[in-house]
This record gives structure tokens, sequence and C-alpha cells, in this order.
């Protein structure tokens, strides 16, 4: 099928997680594992909220797997220009893809809002009643002025959104696997763990996403492919030492985050440097793919795509070509 580049502001990060059953890339399946031995009253409070949550329902076949909604774009009186990580770049994916003929816009996919009770399924209740500041939201998202503003207004204009991502970034596991691949044009917000957030991610919807598939799903092998060109520190420490949870980040080495204690939990890293060009960086992930396909057989696999690897990111200093 004939795909088109985007433009040249359409060119900036997007963080999008596709999730595919391995099955589509090539790679065996294992079969599904029995609950995890020794649970525990926590895990049995987890498994309930995900059991009773609204996020996953059923999509007419009719539409198509990709989960976008007009929520996603943030508009917070200009203030959210201040950070380069454009917030209305999502909408306008859409609308390129629609022009350009390659979607339609009544066969869109519209989630639901990742509601408190999902969102405690990965994180504490501690950090979501800080989010209740909007000194501490203005931290997370690198946007100082935020401190300022009255937070009913932050979580209207800035979390809301991000709920709403969180709520794609959950259905399209369930797309996936229906279907053979999924998209959410928002989402991957790779920086945010369980317990902290940061680097424009407040919310672990790639974490969220794997618990809801372990339970709903009932799966138990899940890779995730993060190639945003910073290192995904949030959902490494989220899966430190989890065996079901297979990690390969490719990152430029020399920018945000600097999380050494989280790279610990990369089951194979790739470090670039800053300038790597398309060809040593297409070289590169070629080897570590088939690397990761001798050593994992997932049932589910998380793309985190970052088109921050293109040259003139203001963030990724990589020198990739579209």
């Amino acid at each position: 099928q004939r795909t088109s580049q985007p433009r040249a502001r359409d060119r900036e990060t997007i963080r999008a997680p596709l999730s595919i059953p391995a099955r589509a890339l090539g790679m065996s399946s294992s079969s599904a594992a029995a609950s995890v031995p020794g649970a525990t009253p926590a895990d049995a409070l987890r498994r309930n909220r995900i059991i009773s949550s609204k996020l996953y329902f059923d999509v007419p076949g009719s539409k198509a797997p990709v989960v976008y909604s007009t929520a996603y774009d943030i508009a917070f009186l200009g203030i959210e220009k201040m950070h380069p990580f454009d917030s209305s770049k999502w909408g306008r994916i859409c609308r390129f893809l629609t022009k350009e003929g390659h979607l339609e816009k009544t066969r869109v996919v519209e989630p639901l809002e990742a509601s408190k009770e999902d969102l405690l399924v990965v994180h504490t209740e501690a950090y979501l009643n800080s989010l209740r500041s909007s000194f501490r939201v203005a931290a997370i998202v690198e946007v100082p002025p935020l401190t300022l503003m009255p937070n009913w207004l932050v979580q209207q204009r800035l979390l809301y959104p991000f709920r709403k991502q969180v709520g794609g970034s959950i259905l399209s596991a369930k797309l996936a696997l229906e279907r053979g691949w999924a998209i959410n044009v928002g989402g991957g917000f790779h920086h945010c763990s369980a317990e902290e957030g940061g680097g424009f991610c407040a919310y672990a919807d790639i974490s969220l996403s794997i618990q809801f598939a372990f339970v709903r799903l009932d799966i138990s092998r899940v890779m995730i492919i993060d190639l945003d060109a910073h290192q995904g520190n949030g959902h490494e420490k989220d899966f430190a030492n989890d065996g079901r949870v297979y990690i390969l980040d490719m990152y430029n080495a020399g920018i945000y985050p600097f999380d050494h204690a989280a790279k610990r939990y990369i089951d194979q890293k790739v470090e670039l440097v800053s300038g790597t060009e398309t060809d040593d960086y297409l070289d590169q992930l070629d080897k570590a793919l088939k690397v990761a396909q001798t050593r994992f057989q997932p049932q589910l696999i998380i793309y985190n795509a970052g088109t921050d690897i293109l040259d003139g990111d203001p963030l990724g200093n990589l020198k990739d070509k579209p």
C-alpha cells in the first residue's frame, strides 16, 4: 500500500504506540500462562479494577484499528507552546492521513477516558493525588507557568487529554489481538512510571496497556520495542525484573532522561550517539530486531513510535531521513 511522508511541519515528535500480535511479525507465540502464583491482595484488587473497567469495548468491524479523539490535542491559552513537544500534532496527523486518502474519518475509533480506578491499576494513590497540584503538573510537563493556573483548569485542558490518550493505548492492545494490528495516534508516555511522571508524560499508558492485556486478553508475554529517541525509563522501572515483559530500547544516550538506574532493567539496549544517520540507524535496528527474535517469543508487541529520530527534530539530535 502506498504511503506518503508527512510534510515538514508534521515531522515532529510522535509518541504513538502500535500494538501488534507477535505472529504478525513472524515471531512464534507461546500459550497463555496461568495466573501468577502467590498473588497478593494488591494483585487481586488490580485484577478486579481491570475486569470492571469500561475501557475495553466492542468495536464494529466497519471501524479501522486506528484510535484517536479530537480531545487528544492540547490547547492551553498558548502556554503549551512553551515546550518544544508539539501538543497539537495528533489532530494534524489524522487530518494528513484523511486528506491523503489513507484513513476515513468515520472509521476512526473514539476511546473512553481512563478513570481514576483505571489509573490505579498501575499508579499509586499518592501519585494521582499529587497531580492535584498545578506545581507538580508543571514540573512533569516542564512548563513553569502552569504553576500559576488553577488545578481545575489544568485537569480540564491538560490532564483530561492525557487520560483520553491512555484510554486509546489500552483499547489499541485489544484491537491488535482482534485485527492483527492497531495504532493509537496519541499516547506513548514512556517517561512516566507508577510513582513518577516527567518529560511531558503524566500517565504510564504503556504499563497500563500491558497490565490490562495480561488480565483481559489472557496473555503473558509482551515485547516493548521503544524507538523514541529518548530512553523509555518509565516502563523500564515499572517492569523491572518482570520476565513477562521484554524491552528493546534504542535511543540517543546523550539526551534526556539519563536514567542510569532504569537502564538496568532494559533487556536489550541500543545506545546511539547524537548525529546518527539513516543507514547506520537502520543497520543497528535491523540487527537488534534479529537478536530480539531469538531471545523472546512475545504474544503482543507494543511499538513506541517516536519520530523525534528525524533530522531537524528539536529534541532527538539524530539525523535520520524519512
